[in-house]
């Protein structure tokens, strides 16, 4: 709820804007559209970015230190990565390649 002050101060610069831009406004609704909301910051998505990036070297990290694989290729590595950083970001794709994989493995065993 905007108090007396800022409901005038949001009518001036509707008034102040070009019809277009009026237009716009008038479609999603007036009683809708909040001149004064705060910008998001940009900083904090960086920071949360940061924090998937980190979250996903160290579980890649942990991977090749437990799996002691030799001779992995630059595909392998950059397979092992791409899948940590979706899993970071909470990806469903990369959700569904994990499941899909489970599965696979799980028929496989039966077979063998």
């Amino acid at each position: 709820m905007l108090t007396p002050e800022e409901e005038k101060k949001k009518r001036e610069i509707f008034e102040a804007m070009s019809p277009r831009r009026k237009e716009r406004i008038l479609k999603k609704g007036y009683e809708n559209w909040n001149p004064f909301l705060k910008p998001k910051d940009p900083l904090e998505q960086i920071k949360r970015e940061n924090s998937n990036l980190i979250q996903a070297l160290k579980l890649s990290y942990r991977f090749f230190s437990e799996k002691k694989i030799e001779n992995y290729s630059n595909a392998y590595i950059q397979g092992v990565n791409e899948i940590c950083l979706g899993i970071a970001r909470n990806d469903d794709r990369y959700q569904g390649i994990y499941d899909f994989c489970c599965w696979y493995k799980e028929k496989k065993d039966e077979n063998d």
